[in-house]
């Protein structure tokens, strides 16, 4: 009798599931960046080619990854990362904190602006000015690129070094609380 194996999830789901949010979230950093350098593609495309099918396809997958997992990424790391730093006590990373909020407040405006430009794009409107875009994408992509620096030079390696004491502290309680019901 033959043996059926089990239907694998989806790549996507297995790796949502299998990591955790740190390395989630730098893993859609990695994403974002590559998903910027797509803004300067299509930026490319439009000046040669004009709102062409490519353009449309590149506009829409950009507009998707950001308006999807761009949003989602700010919430997880305000749920996930910030108040474990804020736990802490430490001035310099309550600052940190402080400056990677209003980034992303920041970061969510400059959406606000761009995202329609992209979305119209994606549906093929010509109306959309090429030179006004440039200066929207300038600005977005430098946000972005000052605030995933921050992120991974300083508040992730920290919040990574804090969560590891705390399960160290956790692990020696429970060995503790072991040792004592023996």
């Amino acid at each position: 009798m033959a043996r059926t194996l089990p239907t694998p999830l989806p790549l996507h789901r297995m790796r949502r599931e299998a990591l955790p949010p740190i390395d989630r979230l730098e893993g859609t950093h990695r994403r974002m960046m590559l998903t910027l350098q797509d803004l300067e593609t299509l930026l490319r495309r439009l000046e040669t080619h004009g709102v062409d099918e490519a353009a449309q396809t590149l506009a829409g997958g950009i507009h998707r990854f950001f308006e999807e997992v761009g949003r989602t990424h700010h919430d997880e790391e305000e749920r996930h990362i910030f108040p474990v730093l804020l736990a802490s006590g430490d001035t310099l990373l309550a600052e940190q904190v402080a400056q990677l909020r209003q980034d992303h407040g920041w970061i969510e405006q400059n959406w606000r602006e761009l995202s329609p430009l992209l979305d119209a794009l994606s549906q093929g409107h010509t109306w959309v000015d090429v030179d006004l875009l440039r200066a929207m994408i300038e600005v977005f992509t430098q946000l972005h690129h000052e605030h995933i620096a921050l992120e991974e030079s300083m508040t992730y390696p920290e919040a990574r070094r804090r969560e590891a004491e705390a399960r160290t502290q956790t692990a020696q309680r429970r060995a503790h609380w072991t040792r004592e019901a023996a």
